[in-house]
């Protein structure tokens, strides 16, 4: 597959040799409506193992207001855990300025993320749902966020509802290129297109990627898709065929809501990693994961979480005919002594 489109975009330092990037999301998105507050220790603990397996990008944590989100009250505390490494990025999602002075703070004190998410909606419903500002509001927030940031951090512009809104349906993809106009103005060089909650398709996944990478080729597009209708791989194959290399993922496919909205009943969670990190796998697309130990790490986030999540690959097993291990057995078997054929 050519992945030629998306690199054009993009000299970070994740270019290890690896196809696309994988952020992983479960200590962030994937905590956040958790009725239980996981202790400090642990999410520390989860984030140093995901970068150990090779993991270029974590999502650590938000500064969300802690009376709104008490999950992530420790958010300074929990970033104080993480050793800096070349080659990472820690990401703290911003919802508004207030936030990022937080970052900065923790930052200057050399305990930060390297990399903050500020978020838009491309609906106004959910922008007061979500944010309890308006969309012009959270426009002017977006331009104050990155200027209190002050170059000290990776910015990653988040537009959610990209695809589809659940509450106001359509999306005019001429909106959203007109955000990530904005966010381009802003000085945001990397895009995330959110599906938040599972309404978008191969055929518009395609579409809506290709014409904000036509319309803006210095712009690193990012995926962040849910799997709320079972269609986030076939989404992210898709869009890896457009040219995206960045693609955010949870292991045991957890959160997929933000923390004081609900969308309706049903499965709502981020994309699987380990489900992903197999499949682009099989398909001959290096992620950087370390295979040998995807699986054990989907055992941690279910004993942290108490209960089994929502993972095929951890249920089946790594595909045994993925690419690296066609080639192993083709080369075994070229070296091995020709026998009868046996009947199976």
């Amino acid at each position: 597959m050519n992945l030629d489109q998306g690199k054009k975009a993009e000299a970070s330092l994740e270019d290890d040799g690896r196809d696309v990037v994988l952020c992983e999301c479960f200590a962030r998105d994937g905590l956040q409506h958790e009725p239980d507050f996981l202790p400090t220790a642990t999410k520390v603990a989860l984030v140093r193992r995901f970068a150990d397996i090779g993991f270029a990008r974590v999502e650590a944590t938000s500064y969300s207001n802690p009376k709104v989100v008490p999950q992530f009250a420790d958010a300074t505390d929990m970033l104080r855990g993480l050793p800096r490494r070349a080659g990472v990025f820690y990401k703290a999602t911003c919802a508004n300025v207030r936030a990022v002075e937080r970052a900065v703070a923790d930052a200057d004190a050399g305990i930060g993320a390297n990399e903050i998410s500020l978020l838009v909606s491309a609906t106004e419903t959910h922008s007061m749902k979500n944010l309890a500002r308006s969309r012009a509001d959270q426009w002017a927030n977006i331009r104050q966020m990155a200027q209190a940031a002050g170059g000290r951090f990776r910015l990653i512009g988040t537009i959610s509802m990209a695809f589809g809104c659940s509450f106001e349906g359509h999306v005019d993809p001429g909106t959203v290129i007109e955000d990530a106009g904005r966010m381009r103005e802003a000085g945001v060089r990397h895009v995330t297109l959110g599906d938040t909650t599972g309404i978008a398709t191969p055929v518009t996944t395609r579409a809506l990627f290709r014409r904000m990478m036509a319309e803006f080729p210095d712009i690193v597009p990012i995926a962040h898709f849910h799997d709320t209708r079972g269609t986030g791989l076939a989404n992210y194959v898709a869009a890896l065929e457009a040219g995206v290399r960045h693609f955010d993922c949870a292991f045991g496919g957890v959160g997929g809501h933000p923390a004081k909205v609900r969308y309706g009943g049903g499965h709502t969670g981020n994309v699987c990693t380990e489900d992903l990190v197999d499949l682009f796998e099989n398909m001959g697309v290096g992620t950087g994961i370390d295979l040998d130990s995807l699986l054990s790490t989907v055992e941690a986030c279910e004993q942290a979480l108490g209960r089994p999540l929502q993972g095929r690959v951890a249920r089946s097993g790594l595909n045994p005919l993925r690419v690296g291990a066609q080639a192993t057995s083709a080369s075994a078997s070229a070296s091995a002594p020709t026998s009868a054929p046996g009947i199976h």
